[in-house]
């Protein structure tokens, strides 16, 4: 076995992604676990859950131009962006954890993690390391193509490779 095979083709490497994608796909669903349909927190008092975290990204900003953004788009239009929030981070998990287009997964998980990054790296409490962990994570499962490895996009993939067509090569590309 070649140094290339040990790392992208052994049975080791493949049920190690495979691992590492189901982790990530676990915490994303356990993300989204405490954002609360219908207010997110949004009529509590105290401030909790996703309203309480998405105000810090005013209270305590990361980025000038995101902090902007979230006072003035995000804050008042808090409950809609709450629902693309949640349909996300639920998608991310279900997605990544059967495999499938696992490649364009870890980039909304990476712009996923932008997000979150610049609404609470500042915040007390905030382990900063968690949201650099994140990135890695995602980019692990983005340059192995990590569904491929016990994931639908393994089984599917020879099949959209036969078919062909613009759907087909755009499934290949996002898995």
């Amino acid at each position: 076995m070649t140094e290339a095979e040990a790392l992208g083709t052994s049975h080791f490497s493949r049920a190690l992604m495979a691992v590492c994608r189901v982790a990530v796909a676990l915490m994303w669903i356990q993300n989204a676990s405490w954002k609360r349909p219908p207010e997110f927190g949004e009529g509590a008092e105290p401030r909790r859950d996703l309203y309480n975290w998405t105000l810090k990204g005013v209270e305590h900003e990361v980025f000038a131009p995101w902090a902007w953004l979230v006072d003035n788009v995000i804050l008042p239009n808090f409950v809609a962006f709450a629902w693309f929030a949640f349909a996300v981070e639920v998608s991310l998990g279900a997605f990544l954890l059967v495999g499938l287009a696992t490649r364009f997964w870890a980039l909304v998980g990476l712009l996923q993690t932008t997000a979150i990054t610049f609404s609470v790296l500042n915040a007390p409490h905030a382990w900063h390391w968690s949201y650099f962990l994140m990135y890695v994570a995602h980019l692990a499962l983005l340059a192995t193509a990590a569904g491929r490895a016990y994931g639908v996009d393994g089984t599917l993939r020879p099949i959209w490779r036969q078919r062909g067509g613009g759907g087909s090569r755009l499934l290949l590309a996002a898995s």
